[in-house]
C-alpha cells in the first residue's frame, strides 16, 4: 500500500507529474512515456529510462521512507550491473529549491531518488524478438553464455541443505494457500493438482535438492529472468533483477535459468529454452536431473500464478478476467510440468 512520507512535500502525484514532462530532464527529450508498475514508475525519455520507487510497504518490501528508497535504488544499480554494466548509470536525486521547484540533481533538498538507465531498444528485447521472429541462434547462445558465466562467477551461498529444502517447501505451501483464497475464485482442483506434485517431490526427492546445495549451486541469482528483461544487444544485457529481496534471489542456478526456459516455452519458443540450457550445460559442466528442472519450472509457474492474481486487488473491472485467466494458464503449466516427475 502507498505510505506517504510524513509531512512530505512534494506529494508523489506531484513528483510523477513533474517527471512526466520532457523539460524536466537535463538532456531534454522530445517526449516522455510513463509506465506504472506495482513498485515504481518508469519514465522513458529519448535516451534514458528513469525509475521512481513508489512509497509503499508490503510484507516483502518497504519503500516507505526516503532513506529506504535511496538504499533500494543503490542496491538496484549495484546488483543489475552484474549482468548489465553499461545500462545502469547510477542513482540521481530529485530535489526542490527554497521555492519548492523540482529538478533532477539540482541544488536544494533531496525529496526522492531515481535510478537512471540507458534506454534499451524495445524491438531487441527477447519477448518482442520472439513475437516478431527476429531472434537468432547466435543471440540465444550469447544469452546462455552470459548467464553461465554469471552463475560461475557468483560466490556460493552458505546454506544448510535441510534449510534449503525447508525454504522451498514453505514457499510452495504459502503459494498454494494464497491461490486457494476464495477472493480469487480459482478452480480449487486445479490449484491442488498443480501444487500436489511439487510438494510431494520435496518429500520424495529431497536428496536431489540437497545435493545441489552440497555441490555449490545455490547463489545470489537474478530472480526474475523473464524474456522482457533480456536485451539482445551485442553483447546481450539482462536487467531488472529482484533487488528488493535477497531471500527471493537465493536460488539454484538451474532454478534461475529454468524460469527463463519456462517463459520462452510459454511464448512458443521451446527451441530457445533448449539452446540456452545446452549452452549453460556445456560451459558449466552442470547437468542436473530433468525431473529437478521440471520441479523448478512448476514452482516458478505457481509463483507466477500467485503474482497474476495479486493484480486482482487493484485491477479495474475490465482487467479482472485477464489476470484470472493468466493465473489459470500458469497453473495449467505447473500441472503439465509435474507430469515429468
Amino acid at each position: 500500500m502507498i505510505v506517504p512520507d510524513a509531512g512530505s512535500s512534494p506529494t508523489i502525484e506531484e513528483k510523477v507529474a513533474f517527471l512526466s514532462r520532457p523539460e524536466a530532464y537535463p538532456c531534454g527529450s522530445s517526449r516522455v512515456d510513463v509506465i506504472e508498475t506495482h513498485m515504481s514508475w518508469v519514465f522513458l525519455t529519448d535516451r534514458h529510462a528513469w525509475k521512481l520507487k513508489k512509497p509503499i510497504r508490503y510484507d516483502s518490501l518497504d519503500f516507505s521512507t526516503l532513506e529506504l528508497r535511496r538504499a533500494d535504488c543503490e542496491r538496484e544499480v549495484a546488483l543489475n550491473r552484474r549482468l548489465a554494466a553499461n545500462v545502469y548509470h547510477g542513482t540521481v536525486p530529485l530535489t526542490t529549491d527554497p521555492d519548492e521547484k523540482m529538478s533532477i540533481a539540482g541544488d536544494g533538498s533531496v525529496v526522492d531518488w531515481l535510478v537512471q538507465m540507458r534506454r534499451l531498444p524495445r524491438e531487441r528485447m527477447l519477448d518482442r524478438a520472439i513475437e516478431q521472429q527476429t531472434v537468432t541462434a547466435r543471440d540465444v547462445v550469447a544469452v546462455g553464455r552470459l548467464l553461465a558465466e554469471f552463475y560461475q562467477r557468483e560466490p556460493t551461498v552458505e546454506l544448510a541443505p535441510a534449510e534449503y529444502v525447508a525454504r522451498l517447501g514453505q514457499g510452495i505451501r504459502g503459494t498454494r494457500e494464497e491461490l486457494l483464497r476464495p477472493l480469487f475464485r480459482l478452480p480449487a482442483d486445479l490449484v491442488e493438482a498443480a501444487s500436489d506434485q511439487p510438494i510431494g517431490y520435496l518429500s520424495n526427492r529431497r536428496d536431489a535438492l540437497e545435493v545441489r546445495v552440497r555441490e555449490g549451486w545455490i547463489i545470489d541469482a537474478h530472480g526474475d529472468l523473464r524474456p522482457e528483461h533480456v536485451c539482445l544487444e551485442q553483447p546481450p544485457v539482462i536487467i531488472d533483477c529482484l533487488e528488493f529481496s535477497r531471500d527471493l534471489r537465493l536460488l539454484d542456478a538451474a532454478s534461475d535459468l529454468s524460469f527463463l526456459m519456462l517463459e520462452c516455452e510459454r511464448l512458443g519458443a521451446a527451441w530457445i529454452a533448449t539452446l540456452i540450457w545446452d549452452t549453460y550445460c556445456e560451459i558449466t559442466d552442470d547437468d542436473p536431473p530433468r525431473e529437478l528442472l521440471a520441479f523448478y519450472r512448476s514452482q516458478h509457474a505457481l509463483t507466477r500464478a500467485k503474482i497474476a492474481v495479486w493484480h486482482l486487488h487493484d485491477a479495474p473491472a475490465d482487467q479482472v478476467e485477464k489476470w484470472r485467466s493468466k493465473a489459470v494458464r500458469y497453473l495449467e503449466l505447473a500441472r503439465g510440468e509435474s507430469a515429468a516427475y
